[in-house]
């Protein structure tokens, strides 16, 4: 069986936009998503194969494996904008997006570090601007992005030398759960004002990131959060 690179949440807009890109540098791909529908008309257009799965189910990892069980690397695509005051906020609130964001991640990366060490393999992860500028109403998701910072500085530290660990902190993305936000056009525009290339960004430029750090092409790069945000977190 020849090494694939997985992409776990693939039909969203990073997970998607990577899949393309790792397909047109002439790498196999395993995609994972919830949607079968989506999934598979991805997997086709790319040819590759896929499994379908939902990262908050127990198990889900071993459907995953049951499916490809020797791989290159991880692109762990998943996430979440949970936003509210924390007066409104539960304790269930803060365990679904810790369990979306961070839990399924350690359980996905258990399941594969064998094999991603004997193939000296690549895991990428995602972050937010939010977990190291403080935004308002975002306790939620900042609390569980951090931790994945913290887990990716851990691991990369751990796997070395045969794994790499980074993580692509990102700024809001036109993507599917962001679009509650996004379809007010003032807010939209309000939110891309913010940042000073003043756009939102788009998949391709978390995929692009992604992409090179699963990559021979950053082989001295891990243990790195690198801010994809609009200049955001440095320049506003």
């Amino acid at each position: 069986m020849s090494e694939k690179y997985l992409i776990v949440g693939a039909t969203g807009s990073i997970g998607s936009n990577l899949a393309e890109k790792l397909h047109a540098s002439g790498n196999d791909l395993h995609l994972v998503g919830r949607d079968e529908r989506q999934t598979k008309s991805i997997s086709e257009k790319l040819n590759c194969s896929y499994s379908i799965a939902d990262v908050l189910n127990d198990g889900f990892v071993d459907t995953i494996k049951s499916d490809i069980s020797d791989i290159k690397g991880i692109a762990y695509c998943v996430g979440s904008i949970d936003l509210k005051p924390l007066r409104m906020t539960s304790e269930d609130d803060f365990n679904k997006c810790m369990k979306l964001n961070l839990y399924s991640a350690v359980e996905l990366i258990k399941g594969y570090q064998d094999s991603l060490k004997k193939n000296k393999g690549s895991i990428v992860l995602f972050s937010t601007v939010a977990a190291q500028r403080g935004f308002t109403n975002h306790s939620i998701i900042a609390s569980a992005k951090a931790a994945i910072e913290g887990l990716t500085v851990s691991l990369a530290a751990e796997f070395a030398p045969n794994i790499r660990v980074n993580s692509v902190a990102l700024s809001l993305t036109n993507s599917k759960i962001a679009q509650p936000m996004l379809k007010n056009e003032a807010i939209a525009q309000g939110i891309a004002k913010a940042h000073p290339l003043k756009r939102l960004g788009e998949g391709k430029d978390g995929a692009g990131l992604a992409k090179y750090l699963l990559s021979e092409e950053s082989s001295w790069v891990t243990g790195q959060i690198i801010a994809v945000d609009g200049g955001r977190s440095k320049l506003s």
